[in-house]
This record gives C-alpha cells, sequence and structure tokens, in this order.
C-alpha cells in the first residue's frame, strides 16, 4: 500500500502546517455551513485531505454519499470518451451531445440529487484549472440554480484560472507550502510507525525533506522509495530536466532583448507542462544556478515566489520578474 494513501489525513488534527485553513473548514463542518468555496495551493499541501476532513466531519458515516468528487482537468481534456468509459459518468454520457453538453448535464444530475440526511451536499471540482471558460460560466448559472442545497467547491493548484464570475462568489482559502521542519517531523514519524529495518540516514531523510519543497506528498513518496529499496535517492534523476531546458532557452531570449519569447516560453510551462507559479520559479532558479552567477536574479526569483505562494496572479507576476530581469539586470 502507498504512504500517501496510507497516512492520509482523516481528521483536521492530522493536517499539519495549514493550521488557520484547519480551523476555518472544523469551524464549517461544526456549525453544518459551508459557504462555496476556492482552495489553491501547491501540489501536496492537503487541499484535497482537507476537503475530505470536511466532507466526514459533515456527514460522518455517509459522507461518500453527500459528497460528488469530478476530476474537472482529467475529465474535459480527455474528450468524451473519458465520460463515456468512467463508471461515475457512464449511465449519464449522451452520445448525441457535445462535450461541454455533457459535462453541464452531469454536474446538473449530481447537483440535482437530494442529500442524504443533510441539508445539502458537496460537488468537488478538482484540477479546476483544466476547466474551460465555457465551462465555468455554466458553472456559474448551476451554482445560483442548485446552491440551497449544494455547495460547490473549487481545488486547484492555478488560482488565476478561475474566472472572477465564479472566484467572486466562493470563499478563497489559500493552502502554503509546508515548513521543512514540519515535512522532516512527519516523515519521522512515519518511519516509527513502519518499523524500517534499514534505518534511513538522518542526511538521507534531510536530502528528501529539501527535494520535496514544501510538497509533504512527494516528501512521502520519495521516503517510501527510499526505505523499501534501500538506495540512497539521486536529486539530478528526479529532476524535470525538459522543463528546466525550456526556462534555460527563456534566459536565453532575454540576454538577445526578446522578452516576448520568453514570456512564450514560460507560458508554455504553464499550459502545455501544467505547470504552477512556484514550480516554474524553480526550474527558472536551478538554471540561475547552474549558468548565471548573479545575486539580483536570486533576490528578484524569491520576490516572485513569495507573492506566488501567496496567491497573487502567475501570469501577472512571472511576466513581472521576466519584464524586470530584462530591464533591470546586468547581462540579461
Amino acid at each position: 500500500m502507498f504512504w500517501i494513501e496510507k497516512y492520509r489525513p482523516r481528521r483536521f488534527g492530522e493536517i499539519i502546517g495549514q493550521d488557520q485553513v484547519a480551523r476555518h473548514l472544523a469551524s464549517f463542518a461544526e456549525q453544518r455551513n459551508v459557504p462555496h468555496l476556492l482552495i489553491t495551493g501547491p501540489h501536496g499541501t492537503g487541499k484535497s485531505s482537507a476537503v475530505e476532513c470536511l466532507a466526514r466531519g459533515l456527514y460522518g458515516e455517509t459522507w461518500e454519499e453527500n459528497t460528488t468528487f469530478i476530476p474537472a482537468g482529467d475529465l474535459l481534456a480527455s474528450g468524451r470518451g473519458a465520460m463515456e468509459k468512467d463508471e461515475r459518468f457512464a449511465h449519464l454520457y449522451q452520445k448525441d451531445l457535445s462535450l461541454l453538453a455533457n459535462f453541464k448535464y452531469i454536474v446538473r444530475w449530481y447537483a440535482s440529487m437530494k442529500p442524504l440526511d443533510a441539508e445539502f451536499k458537496l460537488m468537488v471540482f478538482e484540477g479546476a484549472e483544466g476547466l474551460t471558460h465555457d465551462a465555468q460560466a455554466a458553472l456559474r448559472r448551476i451554482m445560483e440554480q442548485y446552491s440551497s442545497t449544494c455547495r460547490f467547491i473549487y481545488v486547484t493548484t492555478r488560482p488565476s484560472a478561475i474566472i472572477p464570475a465564479i472566484a467572486s462568489r466562493c470563499l478563497i482559502l489559500f493552502f502554503a507550502p509546508i515548513p521543512q521542519a514540519l515535512i522532516a517531523e512527519r516523515l519521522r514519524s512515519i518511519l516509527a510507525c513502519e518499523g524500517i529495518d534499514r534505518p534511513v540516514p538522518e542526511e538521507e531523510l534531510e536530502l528528501v525533506v529539501q527535494m520535496a519543497r514544501g510538497d509533504l506528498r512527494m516528501a512521502i513518496m520519495l521516503l517510501q522509495e527510499l526505505a523499501v529499496s534501500g538506495q540512497r535517492l539521486d536529486p539530478a534523476a528526479i529532476t524535470v530536466s525538459e522543463t528546466d531546458a525550456v526556462a534555460a532557452s527563456a534566459f536565453s531570449s532575454l540576454r538577445k532583448g526578446d522578452l516576448a519569447a520568453a514570456i512564450r516560453m514560460i507560458e508554455s510551462l504553464f499550459i502545455e507542462y501544467g505547470m504552477t507559479g512556484p514550480e516554474v520559479v524553480a526550474s527558472l532558479r536551478r538554471v540561475v544556478r547552474q549558468e548565471y552567477n548573479h545575486p539580483m536574479l536570486v533576490l528578484r526569483l524569491a520576490e516572485t515566489d513569495y507573492l506566488l505562494r501567496r496567491g497573487h496572479n502567475e501570469f501577472v507576476q512571472v511576466n513581472a520578474l521576466l519584464s524586470g530581469l530584462l530591464d533591470g539586470v546586468p547581462g540579461i
């Protein structure tokens, strides 16, 4: 069994590094009053687990019956075939309707279902950044129609992908990257529970924490690989070199004075590779570390990373970073 599932939080008290957000959600569950929610933050920070904890707190043993999870990005990106093959949606799929029409029909069908021993049910859109503009426009109307019996929750790593008409109807909750000290503490507790015969050296544990960069899910996956395989981790093998190559090309375009080309390359990391703002900045940081040696670069990257991790618009901040590098850093 994967450790990320075995040690997945089941109660709010098991969520680490998100105390303020967890208190808000626990209060909603206690008062049985939940607004529409837009939950944002980097990968592996507990967003989906927190939603599950909210459902358990609201409905108890019937939480699964009263909660509908829709993998928005995968469903729309894969086309009608995915709806037809998915057992959750196959009985609702209509071949004579378009992808968008099927999506709206499925959402309306689930939203109209009467909650089981509750005043309202939850509809959760995971990977909400994958929702097209037309799909979000349709959801806005559905939210208005069924808001009395259904609460809509959008989970995304890119809040800038959510249209204002949806975001303005939701309470926005931001999940910050988990501090390294808390990740290390959690990994040690998992090792203690597992009783691994081969002890994991402290320096290896610290390497896992550093490589995870605030992503607890990644840290647990790396820890399991380390503990089970008994082999040392290779940071270079885990680094995604293709995206770093794109980041390096963006720097090359800046050096030639071509800001538009640099912006297109960085936007491809968002759109084609599905990276978040902090992940894009991390790729740029690795390029800076390998090919450049200028303190102002590090400062600009750090400032952008700080803003992105507090929910600011990703495209605006990264484009501002590139423009600033072009105008204000010698040698770029």
